[in-house]
């Protein structure tokens, strides 16, 4: 446990948990789409949905769809800012099974027609963990620079993925590896000590079976 543990983060609102977290889950959403949605339907679970008005958790989730960090001072006028930006949203309730009390489950479509569908919650001291995308289990926190990778489930791609990182200089710090079913589609979720540089990236998205590549590091513009 660290002093952050115990303080909570930087923030505008009054929970760490409804508010910070909530703008963060938005924020790595939008990132994971790789541009803000042009259409953002928000569904929220539990105490999200019962008391998330009230700690502003509807406003901090759209906020960070706009690119906004927890602590910006226009959190409680994201609504205004997301017409003046051109993102229609809809705000309703959930009934999700087993899920944790604070969580979400954002679809968001791009101009072209692009679409995301993201569950994450919200854990407490502005920390969050994304459950999945787009129907795929994924368990991590956006804390360190990320891979997602979504690629045929077929023998020897790990080890060329990983093989491509070392060669590269990234250390892999965590992997999780996800499938709907033998044969078919696979995830690999891969937590890196150091930033991947986008030859790195270009470098993975050719291998073949790799489907898709997202990146994701907080850190950077």
């Amino acid at each position: 446990m660290n002093i952050f543990d115990i303080m909570g983060p930087v923030m505008v609102g009054p929970s760490s948990s409804h508010t910070a977290g909530a703008a963060r889950i938005g924020f790595v959403a939008r990132k994971l789409l790789g541009f803000q949605p042009a259409r953002a339907d928000i569904a929220l679970h539990g105490s999200f949905a019962a008391t998330g008005a009230g700690h502003g958790t509807d406003k901090a989730i759209v906020a960070g769809l706009l690119g906004m960090r927890p602590d910006d001072p226009n959190i409680p006028l994201s609504f205004q800012r997301a017409r003046e930006a051109g993102l229609s949203v809809n705000i309703h309730t959930i009934d999700l099974r087993d899920a944790h009390p604070n969580t979400a489950v954002l679809t968001l479509v791009g101009e072209r027609g692009r679409t995301l569908v993201v569950s994450a919650s919200s854990l407490g001291g502005g920390r969050i963990r994304i459950n999945s995308i787009d129907g795929m289990e994924a368990a991590f926190s956006g804390d360190l620079p990320t891979l997602i990778i979504r690629n045929l489930d077929k023998p020897g791609i790990v080890s060329e993925v990983s093989s491509c990182l070392a060669r590269r200089g990234a250390n892999i710090a965590t992997m999780q590896l996800y499938r709907d079913r033998r044969g078919g589609l696979s995830v690999m979720v891969i937590e890196c000590d150091q930033p991947l540089s986008p030859e790195t990236l270009e470098a993975i998205q050719l291998l073949g079976g790799v489907v898709r590549c997202i990146y994701l590091n907080l850190e950077e513009g």
